[in-house]
């Protein structure tokens, strides 16, 4: 018996062993670097922001926080790398609107925009401003819309991609005032800016952060801003209603995201990181400094919004008559 009983002792421990064993060697989140992807190229806004937001993460977990830019594609090539991603909480993503526009746009994404994908975090929202180059003969926004009227099919403007929420901006734009422009995609605004600056293209629906430097110093122009209010950063630019054209309100948000599957704990400690740093004087003067306003959301509230958004840009691309070929 007692041989018996040292062998079911021995059996005890080691399933008790087997079971504690993955409990008492997980190490707890994070313990090593976190890749943060942007599916735009190096210089825009989305790097900008996810490298303030990166420094306080490593600040506050002592862990690396590495930016990858993944440009191309309409955002789909990054996107689709975070979709493939492990879900462990180590590969997030700051993407836009843009991840909710594709799928009215392309039949065949390597990815379902809602279903393999977790909802972290929003960030910072963003109006558009429409700039434009120095050349451009207007000053306000009724002379750019008789100019823009005046010259059908000879303004080229600037986007961050086909179907990007710059391209609806001023697509909605064109049906608003009657207007036809040359549609000239970038794959990033960092882009699109240095060709407006050099005049390759003579306006841009941009966000602020990466246009207001140059707009301070005279190198562009901006007639108009979206939004109810006008910027800390540009009092001096009106809204799009002041200026005469009610009811043309689109602006850009900018979320994280995490792959489908991620742990709810370690989203759930994300979110509330990422709120807390965006509650930070310093970040939150910043970010206001830059022309953006932070946009402190939950993950199940940033989900509502992706939603709400498909719907209605879904109606802007049908309306405009939209198509890209997959």
């Amino acid at each position: 018996m007692k041989g018996v009983n040292e062998v079911v002792c021995i059996l005890t421990i080691g399933v008790l062993s087997a079971i504690a064993g993955p409990a008492v060697s997980q190490e707890p989140y994070p313990s090593r670097a976190i890749r943060f992807i942007t599916p735009y190229p190096p210089g825009g806004s989305t790097t900008t922001v996810m490298r303030l937001v990166g420094e306080k993460l490593t600040e506050s977990w002592g862990q690396p926080v590495i930016v990858d830019n993944r440009p191309g594609g309409n955002t789909i090539i990054g996107t689709e790398a975070l979709a493939k991603s492990p879900p462990d909480g180590y590969t997030i993503m700051l993407t836009t609107n843009a991840h909710v526009i594709n799928p009215n746009l392309f039949r065949n994404l390597p990815y379902d925009p809602i279903k393999d994908f977790a909802p972290v975090a929003t960030v910072y929202s963003s109006e558009l401003l429409l700039a434009l180059h120095p050349s451009v003969p207007a000053n306000s926004l009724p002379e750019f819309i008789a100019l823009a009227k005046s010259r059908s099919g000879k303004l080229n403007y600037a986007s961050t991609g086909n179907g990007s929420p710059n391209q609806l901006a001023n697509e909605l734009f064109n049906m608003m005032v009657g207007a036809k422009m040359q549609h000239i995609p970038y794959k990033g605004s960092g882009q699109a800016i240095a060709d407006l600056l050099g005049g390759q293209v003579q306006l841009y629906f941009t966000p602020p952060l990466p246009a207001v430097p140059f707009i301070k110093s005279g190198k562009l122009k901006a007639i108009a801003v979206s939004g109810e209010v006008r910027l800390r950063a540009l009092p001096q630019v009106p809204t799009f209603t002041e200026a005469g054209l009610p009811g043309f309100n689109v602006r850009v948000w900018y979320g994280i995201l995490a792959p489908a599957g991620t742990p709810k704990d370690i989203i759930d400690k994300l979110s509330t990181e990422i709120g807390r740093i965006l509650a930070l004087p310093d970040i939150k003067e910043r970010l206001v400094a830059l022309g953006v306003d932070p946009l402190i959301a939950t993950p199940d509230q940033f989900a509502a919004m992706m939603k709400a958004d498909l719907t209605m840009f879904a109606k802007i691309i049908k309306a405009a008559n939209i198509k890209l070929e997959d």
